[in-house]
């Protein structure tokens, strides 16, 4: 299936590692234009390695300023942004009872405004042009509250609204924007995400790896390149009529409607 991306312009933030590394392969496999982004110029490089004919920049998108300057950067070199894919930041998992106000501003930042202050000024350039559009990975967390997950959890529900409000703003200028929300996947943020676990319940790796895969519907984790497989399609013109969802993907761990 030729999903019409050839040629086209693609960001992928924390594009270095996990699925967002998965993601700029498959773009860049499907003919597009890609460029990533991370906070460790290092990270990029290494990327890059992997990435033939990728554009690496070195950006701390929890910083407005530097997100903005990313984007100038990006379009003064390379032209207009037809599609943002954000996979950039991650929340560390933390126990409730080591919750601070720290740790809910830190998540918040981690996770929720590394989005935004690159969607903000993306989305009000690529109305402007009339098309583009928006692919937010935020995760699960943000429709089940899990004990070890909260002030994540948190920034992933406020990023579901912001990507249902964004599509509604801006749907008329021909901007679409939507979410995946991925379940547990094979990247090395799994092991990280396990020690908040460990230390709640008292547990060894293998134990809470062994109950977090006992709780998926499929059996299995995710891979990240099932993950991209998804982002692909939704950023293509054959989704050319979704927009305003979150796309959910834990592998039936939470079988809802």
């Amino acid at each position: 299936m030729d999903l019409g991306l050839t040629g086209k312009l693609v960001l992928v933030t924390g594009g270095s590692k996990g699925i967002g590394l998965a993601c700029a392969k498959a773009f860049l496999h499907e003919g597009a234009r890609v460029a990533i982004c991370s906070r460790s110029l290092v990270n990029v490089e290494a990327a890059l390695a992997v990435l033939p004919g990728a554009h690496g920049f070195a950006a701390d998108l929890a910083d407005a300023d530097q997100a903005a300057a990313l984007l100038e950067r990006l379009e003064t070199s390379h032209g207009p942004l037809d599609v943002l894919v954000n996979s950039a930041g991650a929340a560390r998992r933390v126990p409730p009872e080591e919750l601070t106000p720290t740790a809910w501003h830190a998540a918040m930042d981690a996770k929720f405004f590394s989005y935004i202050h690159i969607t903000d000024p993306a989305i009000k350039r690529m109305a402007a042009r009339g098309a583009g559009v928006i692919v937010n990975i935020i995760g699960s967390g943000g429709k089940v509250a899990a004990p070890v997950h909260i002030a994540g959890g948190a920034a992933n529900a406020a990023l579901m609204l912001a990507t249902a409000g964004l599509a509604a703003a801006y749907g008329r200028a021909g901007v679409r924007v939507v979410g995946v929300n991925p379940g547990l996947t094979a990247t090395s943020r799994v092991q990280e995400g396990l020690q908040a676990t460990m230390r709640a319940k008292n547990l060894t790796e293998a134990e809470a790896m062994a109950g977090a895969v006992a709780r998926i519907g499929l059996g299995r984790l995710a891979e990240p390149e099932e993950v991209a497989e998804a982002v692909l399609f939704l950023a293509s013109a054959r989704a050319s009529y979704i927009s305003g969802v979150t796309l959910g993907m834990d592998g039936v761990t939470t079988p809802v409607i």
